[in-house]
Formats: C-alpha cells, structure tokens, sequence
C-alpha cells in the first residue's frame, strides 16, 4: 500500500510542475514564459510641401507655418508691367498694358501613405479655397504642362488655378514617398479702378491627397 501511495505522490508532483512550467519550474534549468503582443494598426497619410530645387531657376522658399496655414510662399513685390522682379522667376507680359505679368517658382509636394490596401488610384489635388479679395486683379496660377523633368516656358505656361473643382497635379497612380515638382504663381493684370489691389495681399491654396 505504502508503495502505491509513493508512486500517486511522485505523479501529483510531476503534474503540479507541468502547471507550473509557464514561469517557474524545479529541477530543471530552464524554464519558458510567453508574452502576446497586441496592437491596433492604422493606415496613415501624410502630404508635405517643401522649397523646389530645379536647377537653372530661383525658388521662392516654402516655409511652415504654425497652421493654418501649413505653409508659406512670398513672392515679394509685384506689378502688371513685369518692372519689379520678384522673390524668384518671372514672364514679363508679351503687351504690356494688355498680356498679365506672372510671378512664379517651383516647390515639391510630397505625398506618403502607410498600411493602404487600396491605392493604384491615388491623387495630388490642388485648388484655391481662399480667394484674394474680390474684385481683383491678381489671380493664383499653376503650370498645367512643366513637371518635374520640364520648366514652364513662357506665359501660356501658365493657366489660373481652380477656385471651383479642385485641380489634379498627380493622377492616379502617384507614388507614396516620391517628391513631386510642380510650379506655381501670381498673376498680375493690367486692370485700373476704385477696386483694383494694392499692398500685401494673400490667397490659400490647399491641396489634397486621396488615396484611392
């Protein structure tokens, strides 16, 4: 009998140091403990814009802001008959009293998106949502042609940004981390009145990335 009972007492003591084998054990050098490892994953988008770095050309620079807005570019002072030059490049008009002026630079626009699992489809876009002060005779443009590999050549270049529908400045396709290089500017016209602009003045523009 004394026998049988040793031997239920050497099983009960190996199964309570099988329960225990998780973080501790005895008579035994090793011991094993596991740890699940959770969290909670988010795609993620971001879009940056920065100061441009073709060569050949000035950058007006693009500088952050505290937001909103996000960014700023200045492109100093500026008149209808091309005389003043501006912070970077400029088309003087091709009829002065009757052809705008543009004032204009390139910048980049960087789009990054994380953890999508739809995304051939993505867009850059681009409109102005703050208009400068109506009427008036200055206007925020964009080049519809120059990318990255090309500069805007002359002023048909140029065309107004929407102010409507937003614009697209990268079709669908655009690549996460790849820094794109657009080109944008002011328009100055020829126009006199009681109404026309004078001094500092400002518009916003916002662009958009949709990842689609």
């Amino acid at each position: 009998m004394k026998k049988y009972f040793a031997l239920a007492m050497v099983g009960m003591l190996a199964l309570a140091t099988e329960t225990m084998a998780a973080t501790q054990a005895v008579n035994t050098a090793t011991v094993a403990a596991t740890l699940q490892i959770s969290a909670t994953v988010q795609k993620a988008v971001s879009l940056t814009l920065s100061t441009g770095t073709t060569g050949g050309i000035s950058h007006c620079a693009v500088n952050a802001g505290a937001g909103p807005p996000d960014y700023t570019m200045d492109f100093g002072t500026v008149d209808a008959l091309g005389i003043n030059a501006g912070n970077c490049n400029k088309f003087g008009p091709t009829v002065p009293g009757t052809d705008n002026a543009i004032y204009w630079s390139d910048y980049t626009v960087t789009p990054i998106f994380t953890s999508h699992t739809v995304f051939a489809g993505t867009t850059v876009s681009a409109q102005v949502t703050t208009d400068f002060a109506a009427p008036h005779n200055i206007f925020v443009v964009r080049s519809s042609t120059a990318t990255s590999s090309t500069t805007p050549v002359g002023l048909a270049s140029f065309a107004a940004l929407s102010t409507g529908s937003a614009d697209t400045i990268s079709a669908a396709g655009t690549t996460s981390g790849t820094a794109l290089t657009r080109f944008i500017g002011v328009a100055v016209t020829p126009a006199n009145g009681v109404t026309v602009l004078q001094g500092a003045q400002s518009a916003t523009v916002t662009f958009t990335l949709t990842v689609q």
